[in-house]
């Protein structure tokens, strides 16, 4: 059986889509309704606009393409459509029944069907890339530049732009939940015996100063082309890979912050720390082109570790928690929260990834 990145792809994409349904997940209760009741209903529904046609049909394309993807991969070509578009419909039905006891989602059969179809036309346009022969040539071109067990970083690399559209208090400084993290325990064992327990801090947190802020953003930067020369082949592809990674950091944070402020403030994260913190990052993944896998997973997780220890030892300022309210009430994009908790979790992720890989015997060091 083939290792496809396309399984892990589509059990995360499918984990969003349950998150992205059923947020924010409270206010459980049974209203007197039958969870299938939704499927009598007349067509189309009273309520209905092309732009929510287009995100049911769009959001599950992608996933009915990772599952056709993977039943093709696994050695199942000519029973992937079938199985993609069951599997995608299902999904979308337990969601939709799941709908009727949260008050503010209202399940629908138009969405069930638009999901299904959107399933079917990603599962199909998987099967056409497949007869095309372009799936042969993107493993192909995945056995040339990247190593065998490389899965797990391609899955993180591909999820890492899209951890950056959240706003961040920093460029590249995902991770960052400290602070939050902090509040919500409070909230959650205050008045218990547990809330002494809780660890309190003695002083209050710092501002950065500009030159911890342009090592907070060099090593956001240098994490990712960390993880990618982890699994690269040859010196002379990382070059390609240190540039695309660059291109997709700043092109992912610019317009994360046209969506926040508006697209002529896009530039306007780029202050003098950001770019001398890209600078700093450049150089630092260029020095590090010929170290070898192994060295590149272990420097890593003391990149990370230092990001983090760096971005949570900070304060989020209040320009900043302003923005977050504009994301959360859906102000640009709605996201339902699913950008936050891959910026959230990208870092953490990355370094159980890399501890279990470095933690082996031996990596493969073809090529370097």
């Amino acid at each position: 059986m083939d290792k496809t990145t396309a399984w892990p792809l589509a059990l995360v994409y499918a984990a969003l889509i349950v998150f992205a349904s059923l947020f924010p997940f409270e206010g459980w209760r049974a209203q007197g309704l039958a969870p299938w009741e939704f499927l009598a209903e007349p067509l189309p529904p009273h309520y209905w606009t092309g732009f929510d046609v287009a995100a049911n049909v769009a959001g599950y394309a992608p996933l009915g393409f990772l599952l056709a993807l993977g039943f093709t991969r696994s050695g199942w070509p000519r029973a992937a459509v079938p199985l993609a578009f069951v599997l995608g419909a299902a999904l979308s039905l337990s969601v939709e029944f799941l709908q009727i006891y949260l008050p503010k989602r209202v399940p629908s059969n138009l969405d069930l069907l638009l999901n299904g179809g959107g399933t079917l036309l990603g599962a199909l346009a998987a099967a056409a890339l497949e007869r095309l022969g372009a799936l042969d040539r993107w493993s192909r071109f995945r056995a040339r530049w990247f190593a065998r067990d490389a899965r797990g970083a391609l899955v993180l690399l591909a999820l890492w732009p899209w951890a950056l559209l959240f706003p961040a208090a920093e460029p590249f400084g995902l991770g960052q939940v400290l602070e939050r993290l902090e509040i919500v325990l409070a909230d959650i064992f205050e008045g218990t015996p547990f809330y002494p327990w809780l660890p309190v801090r003695t002083e209050p947190m710092q501002a950065l100063s500009p030159v911890a802020e342009a090592v907070c953003v060099g090593l956001g930067l240098l994490a990712p082309c960390l993880l990618a020369f982890s699994v690269a082949r040859h010196p002379g592809r990382r070059v390609v890979l240190l540039a695309s990674a660059a291109a997709l950091g700043v092109g992912a944070t610019a317009l994360s912050s046209a969506l926040s402020w508006g697209p002529a403030h896009a530039w306007a994260w780029l202050s003098a720390p950001a770019r001398a913190g890209i600078a700093l990052g450049l150089v630092l993944a260029a020095a590090a082109i010929a170290l070898r896998q192994r060295a590149c997973a272990v420097l890593l997780l003391v990149v990370i570790s230092l990001h983090l220890a760096l971005l949570n030892d900070a304060p989020t300022s209040a320009y900043f928690a302003q923005t977050l309210v504009g994301w959360e009430q859906g102000r640009f994009i709605r996201f339902y929260g699913l950008g936050q908790w891959l910026g959230w979790l990208w870092p953490y992720a990355t370094l159980v990834y890399v501890l279990q890989r470095a933690s082996r015997r031996a990596l493969p060091e073809r090529g370097v």
